[in-house]
């Protein structure tokens, strides 16, 4: 199974073969602040000294700017915690004039109602949220004790009804022990997507997610996508010396933050060097990055590397 042009993955055979240093940017993501009100207990935060801060509002629209001069079909806003960062609203106009297709934001989902819908109303048309556990206790573990979970479950139940959502489980020792029963109720709240992933610290095939209902697998592309990968033995995270060592991905889509842009939004908070600096350069930059990169022997591509990009 392939994901082709599911939410904000876009990884179809089509781009596959035309992209190049010239060819449309598909995806971008920037890490806006590292700023967050949650202290999850498997979030390291941003290791890599060049990428850590809030990002000028500036130098952030001067790369929404450059993206835009590339074709930029979508984006992703991260953090840290986005919503906390205080030009998120005015970016998100910024990329709905220059004509981003799909507007995207990764958020805990624990700020008021409002300023999720007034994003939409800008022009945010996938949210990411993450919900880590079925129940407030759970929930309140992972978070790093904030009590935020029933407002986080709410949001996601308003929300979806909205627009696009994908909800983020990350599983670790904490709570996999109950991983089903969280899958489960995360059926329960109507998102369009359930994204399973290990934390990097704990990169275990979680085999009895294979237990879940098939009625739910049918409903969720990128669940059962990773489901049906984890039957057959393929890690979540991870690559083989017999996959590709070129990431042909970095033509097309790149992380930054502040002034430097990372081969990938993993490479860069497993604390990888940047690729370079904003300028006219950029894309040739990262052109001769893959030429010279085996991302096999690149101990953060190694190991860490998604299913669906390995793919």
């Amino acid at each position: 199974m392939r994901l082709q042009d599911i939410g904000f993955y876009t990884l179809s055979d089509e781009r596959a073969l035309s992209a190049s240093a010239a060819s449309p940017l598909q995806r971008c993501e920037l890490v806006l602040t590292e700023n967050c009100n949650f202290r999850c207990t498997y979030c390291r935060g941003i290791t890599n000294p060049t990428a850590s801060g809030a990002i000028p509002l500036a130098l952030a629209k001067s790369w929404v700017k450059y993206w835009t001069s590339q074709g930029l079909k979508n984006i992703r806003f991260t953090g840290g915690e986005p919503l906390l960062y205080k030009g998120l609203l005015e970016l998100v106009e910024m990329c709905r004039e220059r004509g981003v297709e799909r507007i995207a934001i990764s958020s805990n989902g624990s700020l008021p109602l409002d300023r999720y819908l007034e994003l939409l109303d800008a022009g945010v048309n996938d949210l990411s949220i993450s919900l880590d556990a079925g129940c407030s206790l759970a929930g309140e573990i992972m978070s790093g004790g904030r009590k935020a979970w029933a407002r986080v479950v709410e949001n996601i139940q308003e929300l979806s009804a909205r627009t696009y959502i994908t909800l983020g489980m990350v599983f670790t020792e904490d709570n996999v022990d109950d991983c089903v029963e969280h899958v489960i109720f995360a059926d329960s709240l109507g998102a369009a997507d359930i994204r399973v992933i290990p934390s990097a610290q704990y990169n275990r095939a979680l085999l009895r997610l294979a237990d879940l209902d098939q009625r739910i697998l049918q409903k969720y592309p990128i669940l059962r996508y990773r489901i049906n990968n984890i039957q057959k033995g393929l890690s979540v995270r991870g690559m083989g010396p017999d996959d590709c060592r070129k990431c042909w991905l970095a033509l097309d889509d790149m992380a930054c933050a502040q002034g430097y842009h990372f081969p990938c939004i993993i490479h860069l908070r497993e604390g990888g060097d940047p690729v370079g600096k904003l300028g006219f350069d950029v894309r040739a930059q990262r052109a001769n990055w893959i030429d010279q990169h085996d991302s096999f022997n690149d101990p953060i591509c190694r190991n860490n590397c998604l299913d669906v990009c390995v793919a």
